[in-house]
């Protein structure tokens, strides 16, 4: 090994890492396998970095849950990779080399800023690897990838946040520093946390912070929002998050702001509707995959009497999604269990995926990180691999 601009980079053959302005640790797929069966994901990030990810001078977004997403999908050459929030790349980076030569990354964020850089990381890689973006909200990603023709063999939604996000003040999303009280996913959206706090009456902050929050304390925080923007707006992270604390006493390690803050960011962004809205998506694309494969089973003059519709999700299709509180990964649960259920689909595990005890101590963020995976059934006599269930 060697450093590089405050990045460890793996000592490999000639052409066979790239260094730039980013440091890129690519070994060659064989290198890779062999690493990842002898020392498992934990173990070669901390001697390199990252493995297939960029290392820069500065702190890297970690991705939550790497080696259990690796595991799970098990990507090929040439297949099709959705990640319906790229956020900086860190799970597209993670998988991009399992399509090469061939395949396709389809990168969508609400970020504009954040989805340039996850492509620019995902071509870096030079892997021979087609990489799509897609800007916008992931509740209408279904419908954009049918619109292109193209079927999603791995689809991951990781519903955390960036860490460029949580750390810019001028986000809002984090009160451990004073910024404007913003919280929009998308910067080009029109309505603040702020805006929300202006105009809501005290009965509908109420409900946001009971349903979205689970804060006990909802009705007297509700009241002193409307008290205090009588004689002053809050427009502050601070103003807000010291409201709080004037109300919910310190219980334990979590801050007494933190259930306000999640709650109405959640209304700002309507994040609870447009997870609604992929899992509709994901059972409709489930339906059509069914039906695909149903079709694949007709004579030649039988096809040629059948409408062919392709839907989003290729038959065999593995979809994940990495949840970090109890209302999206109630949705999650309820959402998959009505696929597996109706025989759509079948779980990857019995149970979801947690961090384990190395990772959290690495990355705390990934203390609270949920993955559920299924996989379309593309033929019921068709078994998993042992080692995924």
């Amino acid at each position: 090994m060697e450093i590089f601009g405050g990045g460890v980079v793996l000592g490999l053959p000639n052409n066979s890492a790239y260094i730039g302005s980013n440091a890129v640790c690519v070994a060659p797929l064989g290198w890779q396998r062999a690493l990842y069966r002898s020392f498992g994901w934990l173990y070669f990030q901390r001697l390199s970095g990252y493995l297939r990810f960029c290392v820069t001078s500065r702190a890297a977004h970690i991705p939550v849950l790497p080696d259990e997403i690796v595991r799970a999908f098990c990507l090929e050459s040439g297949q099709t990779y959705v990640d319906c929030t790229a956020g900086l790349g860190g799970h597209a980076v993670l998988l991009a080399s399992g399509l090469a030569p061939g395949g396709r990354v389809v990168l969508c964020d609400l970020d504009e800023g954040n989805l340039s850089r996850a492509c620019g990381r995902v071509g870096d890689l030079d892997l021979q690897v087609a990489v799509e973006p897609i800007q916008g909200n992931f509740a209408a990603l279904p419908r954009a990838i049918a619109q292109h023709s193209w079927q999603a063999d791995a689809v991951l939604a990781d519903l955390g946040f960036a860490s460029n996000q949580m750390e810019n003040a001028q986000r809002g999303f984090s009160f451990s520093r004073d910024g404007p009280l913003d919280m929009r996913l998308d910067p080009s959206g029109s309505t603040t946390a702020a805006d929300l706090l202006a105009i809501l009456p005290e009965a509908e902050l109420v409900r946001i912070l009971r349903e979205y929050g689970q804060e006990r304390a909802a009705r007297p925080i509700a009241r002193r929002i409307v008290a205090q923007r009588s004689r002053e707006p809050i427009r502050t992270t601070l103003q807000l998050a010291d409201l709080v604390r004037s109300i919910v006493r310190k219980n334990g390690r979590i801050d007494p702001a933190t259930r306000t803050f999640q709650a109405v960011r959640i209304a700002v962004n309507d994040e609870l509707g447009s997870l609604e809205a992929l899992l509709a998506g994901i059972e409709r694309g489930a339906r059509q995959a069914a039906k695909q494969a149903d079709n694949a089973t007709l004579t030649a003059r039988q096809a040629d009497m059948v409408v062919q519709t392709h839907g989003w999700l290729a038959p065999g299709a593995r979809v994940g999604i990495v949840s970090f509180h109890s209302l999206e990964d109630r949705l999650v649960k309820r959402a998959f269990g009505r696929l597996v259920t109706a025989g759509l689909a079948e779980p990857i595990g019995s149970q979801p995926t947690s961090a384990s005890q190395a990772e959290v101590a690495q990355n705390p963020r990934s203390r609270s990180a949920k993955l559920r995976v299924i996989r379309i059934v593309a033929d019921k006599e068709q078994k998993l691999p042992t080692y995924l269930v």
